[in-house]
């Protein structure tokens, strides 16, 4: 069995990547770099891994990658810091959108020409940026007001998309959301902008790296944006990845939706806390809070039975099991100047 995967180069494309490659699938990958910039790692030299450079807005490019395919996953799609959803607010937009009609135009002529079984696309929880149901179940988004951010807008367009590619050309989908990924990997971002927390200078995508690099840095008292009762499911990449491949691969998971993640809340604070002890065991852990971004959502907690119940998927790696793989990690690239 051949996937495709775009966004291949990305956080949690790398992960999904090594997941598919590790259950015995032949992996095609596509990305441009557009993230991180030009990195090299330990699957490229995999023999079932072929990575190409490209853009996956090039439909000709993703026709020619889908003709030996049996699956798709798209991926790829411009994300980053919350801060960018200010920055990059039409790019965010009008740039995942036609991302997201190029591989639905190649997928539509792949299942109809051609051997693709089903397109698998990664939406993303910002869906639900509005809702005020909790646990936020699968259909919530449909009944709650529509997202704020031009980011979440879009991700809800491609889940539209998805539905409106099976009516008219009956092409089988299943929709993936996935919850606050935590994991090894993340690096400097290109579009990121530099912004000062306190005085350590920052410019990566989500929390947990955020906070560790101040903390590695001795910030003290640390800064966290807004209070620190924001509420999260950091949910690690490799669970995130398994759970991707079983709605991949799963019959029951044809032409639905599922959110992927832990089932397990977090707020901020207990975070920082966490990290903060797990770096400086003994020291008290002081804080000052920051103003937060405007579309940083307070309350994130999705239902995961879904995908427990029709697909016997769970996330079971412990957020503090996570973060001991996590922080080393980070240590290092610290000292490689690389974050």
């Amino acid at each position: 069995m051949k996937v495709l995967v775009t966004g291949s180069a990305g956080f949690i494309g790398g992960y999904l990547v090594e997941e598919l490659l590790s259950q015995g699938y032949q992996v095609v990958g596509l990305d441009n770099f557009w993230k991180y910039g030009r990195i090299e790692r330990e699957i490229d030299k995999n023999p079932n891994y072929q990575f190409v450079e490209g853009d996956a807005k090039d439909i000709p490019l993703l026709k020619s990658l889908l003709k030996d395919c049996d699956h798709f996953i798209a991926g790829a799609a411009i994300i980053g810091g919350i801060s960018l959803f200010h920055e990059l607010a039409y790019d965010l937009l009008a740039e995942n959108e036609r991302l997201c009609a190029a591989a639905f135009d190649a997928a539509i002529w792949a299942h109809k020409e051609h051997k693709l079984k089903k397109i698998t696309v990664i939406s993303s929880s910002m869906v639900f940026e509005s809702t005020d149901q909790y646990p936020t179940p699968e259909g919530a988004q449909l009944t709650s007001p529509p997202p704020l951010s031009t980011y979440g807008f879009q991700k809800l367009a491609t889940e539209f998309f998805a539905k409106g590619a099976w009516e008219q050309y009956k092409l089988p989908f299943t929709i993936v959301r996935p919850f606050n990924c935590v994991g090894i990997g993340e690096r400097r971002a290109k579009v990121d902008t530099e912004i000062m927390s306190g005085n350590v200078k920052l410019a990566l995508s989500h929390v947990v790296p955020d906070l560790a690099q101040k903390i590695l840095k001795g910030q003290h008292p640390l800064h966290i944006l807004g209070d620190g009762s924001q509420v999260r499911h950091y949910t690690y990449g490799g669970d995130l990845a398994k759970g991707i491949r079983v709605c991949m691969e799963h019959p029951k998971a044809e032409n639905e939706d599922f959110n992927i993640s832990t089932a397990v809340s977090t707020t901020v604070l207990e975070l920082a806390e966490i990290i903060w002890n797990k770096i400086n065991p003994g020291k008290p852990f002081t804080y000052v809070c920051d103003p937060p971004f405007p579309h940083d959502v307070q309350k994130r907690v999705p239902c995961v039975e879904k995908a427990k119940r029709l697909l016997g998927f769970e996330a079971t790696t412990t957020l503090d099991e996570a973060l001991d793989e996590i922080i080393p990690w980070i240590k290092r690239e610290l000292e490689l100047a690389r974050i």
